[in-house]
């Protein structure tokens, strides 16, 4: 998309056209509508910021290249992600071809928030549509807009969409197409807008609205009515604490069903590779390598899943705001800002996601606090581990007739990385950049169904990254461990299993005189060693390490008694706190970087973390010794 593409004369090269808008106004919606699964994510350079482009087809036949801009209030950037879309549509990033046109979607319940981003847009001098989207809803709550008058008030095409219905989207290609072809400009100099104050922009928006609109008499707003109940300072945090007991239930009931469906699965492909191969390094490397590793990772996909899924929906519904609204006070008590609390939920499922959602924290050293605690968050990589472990050492009985001791101990590891999260928070906020805690200010958007097609689309990209991180990163490791596992072969004579005198075995053995004081063998520190690319490996790892040859349900049923008659109580315990604490996710610091664009937090970050591991390994094992277990 370089200099190659940008020579070419503007009636051959494909147009590429920029969508932009303020967040929650129904870009990406649009986008969707337009593109379908005709698009791509990547990342612009140097940054972890996503980069959505795709693709469509005008009514007339024209093929357009279109490029969904991170949402942005203003172009005087105050977030990474305003800085990408400033950046691009001023022609400033050289990575990046300056967009032939701009379609900028605003939210039309809305009008008196978005037009400033309209007419900074405007001052840049490249042909621009405006997009006026959920008419639909603002004519519900009784909102009338004078689109021809929004028009000749802006000098630019207005068209009436709703992004959400199928057909919502056939005015802006017909608009679109009359555009074609577009003819090769160059933006205006960011000077422009930066020398017409804001109050001046301000003024001009409130005269534009006087002109085109009566939402003075906006009537019937059912958001407000719904907030009165969800804000509320007592009714407010108690549907937030339902929805997330909720949310967390759900991750693990429904996943039930279709996790023991892959786990059958990939017994059943286990089983056909033994029978129909003959014993030796390359059945071992498909059943024990590949399978026994990654099968054993893969089934965790619909935790992931449905995690993802309640966080889509709330934020498509709007609530993920109002939920940042509520716990900022809370969270303002630790150093944090409200907008922490949705990269910190999204830390859950991954920690990886979480540090990019950071982005839309304004303050750096909010931004920063929260970038370097959400590793703790306990994310769904920790479960195959916690659950082994707990099925192998905590009984199956009820604590007071209702509620599982098993249960009981997995909340108690999700609490103690909560609680450990917002300490390590209060700390920081004393050492690093300490300053006064600044007033949240959030856009809460109105409340709307969500719509089928985005949380398809959303949970689809869900699922590529996930899947593809278990075909190469993980299968990778896996690979390398069983070979580390099996050379050198046991010397005749051998007293030992063959894996004592492989490499790997000579590692643990190494690491052993490290981890012996924290209870862990030779066995537990080979597993430890993948598990700092990839948590999720503990279970397959550990697998090997014991020379088993089953898969998936096989292997977590055989491998259970096995540590439980291998290792004490107090050892169990320690390892069940190394894991809340450490730093297991080379991908999560290499993010970090990224994000912060410097070695010194991620090293920061480790360095830290295995301390926090280490001393609470140490002190559950001792205590754990001290009584008996």
């Amino acid at each position: 998309m370089g200099a190659a593409e940008t020579s070419l004369p503007a009636a051959t090269r494909q147009p590429l056209i920029a969508l932009l808008g303020n967040p929650n106004c129904g870009k990406t919606a649009m986008f969707n509508r337009l593109t379908g699964a005709r698009q791509k994510v990547a990342n612009y350079a140097g940054v972890t910021i996503e980069r959505k482009e795709g693709s469509f087809t005008t009514p007339a036949g024209c093929p357009v290249r279109l490029l969904d801009l991170p949402g942005a209030y203003s172009l005087s950037a105050t977030t990474p992600d305003e800085a990408i879309t400033r950046d691009v549509v001023a022609g400033l990033r050289a990575d990046e071809r300056t967009p032939d046109a701009i379609v900028c979607v605003v939210d039309a319940t809305n009008l008196r928030l978005n037009l400033r981003l309209v007419l900074e847009i405007k001052r840049l001098g490249l042909p621009m549509v405006l997009a006026l989207n959920m008419v639909d809803v603002a004519k519900k709550r009784g909102l009338k807009i004078d689109a021809d008058q929004l028009a000749k008030e802006l000098g630019m095409t207005v068209v009436e969409t709703v992004a959400v219905q199928g057909g919502g989207e056939k005015s802006l290609l017909r608009v679109i197409d009359a555009m074609l072809p577009l003819p090769e400009t160059t933006a205006k100099p960011l000077s422009a807008i930066d020398a017409v104050p804001v109050e001046e922009t301000q003024r001009e928006v409130r005269r534009i609205l006087a002109a085109v609109s009566n939402d003075v008499h906006d009537t019937g707003n059912l958001t407000e009515k719904i907030d009165d109940v969800v804000l509320h300072p007592v009714f407010g945090p108690a549907i937030l604490a339902l929805l997330m007991f909720l949310v967390f239930q759900a991750v693990f009931s429904w996943a039930n069903a279709p996790m023991e469906m892959i786990k059958d699965g990939v017994d059943g492909l286990g089983e056909a590779v033994k029978a129909g191969m003959a014993d030796g390094l390359l059945r071992s490397l498909l059943v024990e390598g590949i399978l026994g590793g990654a099968g054993s990772v893969l089934v965790f996909l619909p935790q992931i899943l449905i995690l993802f899924f309640f966080i889509l929906v709330l934020e498509d519904c709007g609530y993920l705001p109002r939920a940042a609204f509520l716990l900022d006070r809370l969270m303002g008590g630790v150093g944090l800002s409200g907008r922490a609390f949705i990269p910190l939920l999204s830390s859950f499922a991954c920690a990886i996601p979480g540090i990019m959602a950071a982005r839309t924290i304004q303050n750096p050293r909010d931004r920063l606090v929260t970038i370097m605690i959400a590793p703790l968050m306990t994310c769904s990589a920790r479960l195959p581990v916690y659950a082994l472990i707990i099925a192998a050492f905590i009984p199956e009985r009820d604590v007071g007739g209702f509620v599982s001791l098993q249960g009981l101990v997995l909340f108690t590891l999700y609490f103690t990385g909560i609680a450990a999260a917002m300490a390590v928070a209060y700390f920081m906020k004393r050492t690093i950049g300490a300053n006064r805690q600044q007033p949240l200010m959030l856009e809460l958007p109105s409340y709307h169904w969500p719509h089928p097609r985005n949380l398809g689309l959303g949970l689809w990209e869900r699922a590529k990254i996930f899947i593809s991180r278990v075909g190469t990163i993980i299968l990778a490791l896996m690979v390398l461990l069983w070979f580390l596992s099996s050379f050198p072969g046991a010397p005749e004579g051998a007293t030992q299993p063959a894996i004592y005198y492989s490499l790997a075995g000579m590692a643990g053995r190494g690491l052993e005189l490290i981890f012996a004081p924290i209870g862990f063998n030779w066995q537990i520190c080979i597993a430890l060693v993948p598990g700092l690319a990839a948590r999720e490996v503990a279970v397959g790892a550990l697998g090997t390490v014991y020379a088993l040859s089953q898969t998936g349900n096989e292997l977590a049923s055989s491998l259970t008694p096995i540590i439980a008659g291998s290792w004490s109580l107090a050892t169990a315990l320690s390892l069940l706190a190394w894991y809340v604490f450490a730093p297991q996710c080379m991908s999560t610091l290499s993010v970090v970087k990224r994000e912060t664009n410097s070695w010194r937090y991620p090293a920061l970050m480790a360095g830290y973390m295995f301390v926090l591991a280490y001393t609470a390994s140490f002190l559950t094992y001792r205590i754990a010794l001290h009584f008996g277990a």
